[in-house]
């Protein structure tokens, strides 16, 4: 019955505008079916195509995602509490899209370009649906630059290279956005853009990483789109296509852009939500089906471009949420298969207070050392091999048992080890004083110190590099290896500047 009132409705509807507006087709223009939290369903408009943009009563819009034969699936992007079964929608034949373009630095918009910041609207003519196909394989240049994150443990052991996808994940509240907004602030004077997308996070969260970029002058050079908790499922979904668009402008102006996707637990969960609403079928853990291709097609449109298409690159941060350390669940396997390395927090590294809490046997970067600069190279493998013997030797001290001085050698050094890869939030350190450090580590000088020794000497051997070993940092910069006595030579001044400092003996 209900039915058959909603098509005498939609008829008359139609007929209306036959009368008034001839040039206009009337299965442009249809009726609500039903309509439930978020969804609704549509009757009559046979043109429809996905990711469509609908107009409902009382300007509220909604995307078409789902196609069947006489009715369209549709998730609203506004609140629909006013919308009942009946009322009229109008098809505006425009595909989903986003602006894009120099105007948007510096602000904070929704997922459909609408300004967040009382800054006035969006100064652009330019815009760009939300999706769109990944870069073809021939247009692809390798991943062999770095993008700095100012995280000794990361660009030491798993170093990213621009135009990666390395996952950030682990329990809640272990510091997985930490890691990004310092990745983020470090690009300060490197020129890359910063995209910052918040999926289902809440207003405050979102607000507390406007303030930092602020504080360390960064937010001029990034790009905040939004998606709160409390935000239809529609616009969560569609947040990080809006923000790679974005994205991808800059990346085909030649310039290098880093997104972070913080978090696709939520993404995947009001995906989920939208899926069962809209009637499809549930699979494994209540997820719909394609819940690994709305992740794969988004993060496969990161990528290096070829010098011929303007060498740019978009290189994605995309953050997930674990249960208990449990990386085995459906979403973390999905997006762990789609990546390119994953960078895993642990939680009781977090409780013992090691910052940032990474757990470097469960990280991996699967691009490896062709994305860090060669002065490296030379000095992971040591720091690497050091620090796996103590992690198999630490045991043993707990019970108090007797070692002979080879050991204890190599506990002392793994210690040392673990207090350089120690770092606190907003304190990035530069690529030169990396080295510096990690060559004085690898040379015994940082050896049975305690922590605040051992922190003193990571500020005099940077101070040292900065004042004595000038040709040397600018030949790292440069990608230019470290020969043997250029290192025996960095060593012998960093041991000088120690003993100044009554920090050895």
């Amino acid at each position: 019955m209900a039915i058959n009132k909603n098509q005498t409705a939609m008829k008359a509807i139609q007929q209306g505008i036959k009368k008034t507006n001839p040039r206009l087709k009337v299965n442009e223009v249809s009726v609500i079916e039903s309509i439930s939290a978020g969804t609704a369903m549509v009757s009559g408009l046979s043109g429809a195509q996905m990711n469509e943009m609908l107009l409902f009563d009382g300007n509220v819009s909604g995307m078409v995602q789902s196609l069947s034969k006489g009715q369209v699936g549709v998730v609203f992007l506004d609140n629909p509490e006013h919308l009942k079964a009946g009322d009229k929608v109008v098809r505006t034949e425009r595909v989903l899209d986003v602006p894009v373009g120099d105007a948007l630095l510096g602000r904070v918009i929704d997922p459909v370009g609408k300004a967040l910041d009382n800054k006035g609207a969006i100064n652009t003519k330019k815009r760009r649906p939300i999706e769109v196909d990944a870069v073809a394989i021939m247009d692809r240049a390798p991943v062999d630059t770095p993008l700095q994150t100012g995280i000794k443990a990361i660009d030491s052991f798993t170093p990213i290279g621009k135009g990666q996808r390395e996952l950030i994940l682990g329990d809640r509240q272990t510091g997985k956005t930490a890691i990004a907004l310092d990745t983020m602030i470090n690009q300060k004077e490197t020129g890359v853009i910063c995209i910052y997308c918040a999926i289902g996070q809440r207003a405050s969260a979102v607000a507390s990483v406007i303030s930092d970029l602020k504080k360390y002058d960064v937010m001029n050079n990034c790009v905040v789109v939004a998606a709160f908790g409390d935000d239809e499922a529609g616009m969560q979904y569609i947040a990080p296509y809006a923000a790679t668009s974005i994205g991808e402008y800059f990346m085909e102006q030649g310039k290098d852009v880093l997104i972070v996707y913080d978090d696709l637990t939520n993404h995947a969960r009001a995906y989920r939500e939208m899926s069962l609403l809209l009637r499809r079928p549930p699979g494994r853990e209540a997820y719909p089906g394609d819940i690994f291709y709305i992740h794969s097609r988004l993060l496969e449109r990161s990528t290096h471009l070829i010098d011929k298409l303007g060498g740019g690159s978009l290189t994605s941060l995309p953050i997930v949420s674990t249960e208990a350390g449990n990386i085995s669940a459906y979403v973390p396997t999905n997006i762990i298969s789609i990546t390119d390395g994953q960078i895993y927090l642990s939680t009781s590294l977090f409780q013992k207070g090691m910052m940032p809490a990474i757990d470097t046997g469960r990280s991996v970067s699967r691009v490896g050392g062709d994305a860090q600069l060669p002065a490296y190279k030379s000095l992971v493998g040591p720091l690497k091999l050091f620090y796996s013997q103590f992690e198999e030797l630490e045991s043993f001290t707990r019970f108090g048992t007797q070692m002979d001085s080879a050991t204890q050698s190599r506990i002392n050094r793994g210690k040392a080890i673990r207090l350089v890869m120690e770092q606190r939030q907003f304190q990035t350190v530069k690529v030169e004083h990396q080295i510096a450090i990690f060559l004085a580590t690898v040379g015994g000088l940082l050896d049975g110190l305690d922590e605040q020794q051992n922190k003193r000497a990571q500020e005099i051997i940077s101070h040292k590099m900065d004042t004595t070993f000038i040709k040397q940092a600018k030949a790292i910069l440069n990608r230019e290896k470290l020969d043997e006595p250029t290192k025996q030579l960095m060593l012998d001044g960093f041991k000088q500047a120690l003993q100044a400092e009554r920090i050895l003996p």
